[in-house]
């Protein structure tokens, strides 16, 4: 599975949730599912930020985290754009994004 598919299919689970399943707890690390898809994004637009030579810079964390599943979408492809070709980080990333999307 590349991290594209797997992006997409965690964004195919989430985006329809409604604010209570968002504010529902995890068990791993974060304590809500909006917080560790949140943490999520971070990590993926600072790999895009390291791919491209940018500094990195904060997701914002919104107000409505029915927001979540776009931002995922954007910081993803960021990274994509950014060319990141370090097979060792996407498959990294794209374990990260499996095991956030097992978690939830």
């Amino acid at each position: 599975m590349t991290l594209e598919t797997a992006v997409a299919r965690l964004v195919n689970q989430i985006a329809h949730w409604t604010p209570a399943r968002w504010e529902k707890p995890v068990s791993a690390g974060a304590s809500t599912r909006a917080e560790a898809v949140h943490a999520l994004a971070q990590r993926l637009a600072d790999a895009a930020a390291d791919a491209s030579g940018q500094p990195r810079r904060p997701v914002p964390r919104l107000d409505n985290d029915l927001a979540l599943p776009d931002q995922l979408r954007v910081v993803s492809a960021d990274l994509a754009a950014a060319g990141a070709s370090r097979p060792d980080l996407l498959a990294l990333l794209e374990a990260d994004t499996r095991a956030v999307a097992a978690g939830l």
